[in-house]
């Protein structure tokens, strides 16, 4: 009897999840910070349309987190169904509640490759030609949960320059996101500072995608006032992540229409990816598994 009870209890919770879930009205996008708010939903908002047909839902709502936590927080919460993050920002849920999201899709650039690079500039006068060149100088980051501007500069510079991060430069600090970092960096508030592109492409045009691409798109960087000094190896390609407990059939409705909108809406696809890139591949959590054994060891989630 009790046995028989459990299983009863267990189906009917499963019919339930299931009709709530199938009963979605409203989808809601979160989106990273990185850029100022103004330009991330404007890029985001041909999503809206599209995912209300695609989905049959009422509604599509955009949520522009100020930084990267904002939008990690609703995922864990569950406040969100979607986000596009970077490699260490789905660590970072991964390692808190691995079952919060499914990544299931990711960029391919447009040489094939599925990776991306941290990339350190510096002003073009300020006289720094080499990364030699910053030892006692002020290094900025991104953002504590960026992949580019600040996990991966810290597990792989240290083989560059000889010694931990904290020990060449003379300080580190935050520029609130890409887009702000290489504005500080212009601005002479950090000698050089971490950023992210594609490194395929010319420098003069910011690569063909990346924060240094968009910022050139959007006119408000000339890429002559920059130099690079240097670049990480290669990094895994940021996920799409869906909310786990979504049904079956709005993941799969979800990861169709993503795929398929390089080919229905191209200008769409560039807008929300920033820059150019061939279409989506699909991914699993095994694909960050590196990200997320560095950021523990690293940072400790």
């Amino acid at each position: 009897m009790l046995k028989k009870a459990l299983l009863s209890a267990v189906a009917l919770f499963a019919l339930v999840g299931h009709v709530q879930a199938e009963d979605l009205k409203e989808f809601r996008v979160g989106i990273i910070g990185g850029e100022n708010e103004a330009d991330r939903l404007r890029n985001f908002q041909c999503l809206g349309d599209h995912l209300k047909t695609a989905l049959n839902v009422e509604k599509v709502s955009f949520f522009p987190a100020a930084d990267y936590d904002g939008v990690i927080q609703g995922l864990l919460g569950g406040t969100l169904d979607f986000a596009e993050l970077g490699a260490s920002g789905y660590a970072k849920i991964y390692l808190a509640k691995a079952d919060a999201v499914e990544p299931i899709l990711t960029t391919e650039q447009t040489d094939g490759s599925t990776g991306y690079y941290s990339i350190m500039v510096a002003r073009k006068d300020s006289g720094v030609t080499k990364i030699e060149d910053l030892k006692g100088k002020k290094l900025g980051f991104a953002d504590p949960d960026s992949t580019s501007g600040y996990l991966i500069p810290n597990v792989t510079l240290p083989e560059t320059i000889g010694m931990p991060v904290k020990e060449f430069f003379a300080e580190t600090g935050f520029g609130g996101g890409h887009e702000n970092l290489v504005l500080e960096v212009l601005k002479g508030t950090f000698d050089a500072g971490t950023t992210f592109g594609s490194g395929i492409g010319g420098f003069k045009e910011g690569y063909t995608s990346g924060n240094l691409r968009k910022m050139v798109d959007k006119g408000i960087l000339d890429m002559n006032d920059l130099v690079e000094l240097w670049r990480s190896p290669l990094i895994p390609n940021g996920p799409t992540v869906v909310r786990s407990s979504l049904s079956a059939d709005v993941k799969a409705k979800f990861k169709q229409f993503m795929m398929d909108l390089p080919k229905t809406d191209a200008a769409c696809f560039a807008a929300v990816e920033g820059g150019e890139y061939k279409g989506f591949v699909e991914v699993n959590s095994d694909f960050y598994k590196p990200i997320i054994d560095a950021r523990k060891s690293t940072i400790g989630g």
